[in-house]
């Protein structure tokens, strides 16, 4: 039976630079093009031919596709046969301040990627979780950008895939820790957070989560459910527990405690009523 083709532009609400396309059994050709933006995606199914100035590469299922603002490049269907790709095309202004908190920087100028040296699968993994929380939009803008840098900055070049000293100061995350406890009833920010510690975004989130384990985001939730967890227990209903702990809404709370117990929040109530 023949798959119906489709092509979806969307842009993310909450990280309004951020635009996503998704192409479902495409046969769809292109001209060699240049995007202003940066680019990156993945292969879903089937494959093409990829063509970077006089270079061709053939991209599988799979594959990790990275292009940089300003490059000619065509990618292409093999031999009329269908296939479907994500893409996320990202203002490349913006990214180069994001860049502007990797160890080395200079200064905010947009810096060429490159395919990182990890698996293949594992890029894709994080693309896939990347692209279902942008789709979603469920989720609060420091949360997503922080997952945005954790996904692209492994793939820059030269000090910018240099990792984190673990000599960051604990005192410098003991206080971002402190600061996200005191405040999860409030909307806080991610850049709220780093400049409490003294620390880059970048910095922050690396340090972070090599001294505790987790992002200050994924902190963040975690600490707010298990807060959400002794106001159900006192009664409070799910609408006033996700708005009183900053979720967007009930259902993204409800996403996140189902995630850690396996239950919904609903279910955990009645069960210790």
């Amino acid at each position: 039976m023949d798959q119906k083709s489709s092509q979806i532009f969307r842009r993310s609400a909450l990280l309004p630079q951020v635009e996503m396309r998704r192409a479902h059994h495409s046969l769809a050709c292109y001209h060699t093009h240049t995007h202003d933006e940066f680019s990156v995606g993945v292969i879903d199914a089937g494959s093409a031919v990829c063509r970077q100035g006089s270079a061709f590469q053939t991209l599988h299922q799979g594959t990790v596709v990275v292009i940089n603002p300003g490059d000619a490049h065509s990618c292409n269907p093999r031999a009329d046969q269908a296939w479907s790709y994500r893409m996320l095309f990202i203002d490349a202004h913006w990214l180069g301040g994001l860049q502007a908190d990797l160890p080395g920087s200079r200064s905010g100028d947009y810096r060429p990627l490159a395919v990182a040296s990890s698996p293949a699968a594992r890029a894709y993994a994080q693309f896939d979780a990347l692209f279902e929380a942008l789709e979603r939009e469920d989720d609060d803008a420091w949360g997503l950008e922080a997952q945005l840098m954790d996904f692209l900055m492994p793939l820059g070049q030269g000090d910018a895939a240099v990792g984190l000293a673990p000599s960051t100061p604990q005192r410098q995350l003991g206080r971002a820790r402190e600061m996200i406890l005191d405040q999860l009833e409030d909307k806080i920010t991610l850049d709220d957070v780093a400049q409490v510690a003294g620390l880059s975004r970048y910095h922050l989130i690396r340090s972070f989560k090599q001294a505790y384990g987790q992002t200050p985001h994924a902190f963040l939730l975690d600490q707010r459910i298990n807060r959400a967890k002794q106001l159900l227990k006192q009664g409070n209903s799910m609408v006033d527990v996700a708005q009183q702990l900053g979720f967007a809404d009930q259902s993204h709370f409800q996403r996140h405690f189902k995630k850690r117990h396996a239950v919904t929040p609903m279910h955990y109530q009645r069960s210790l009523a």
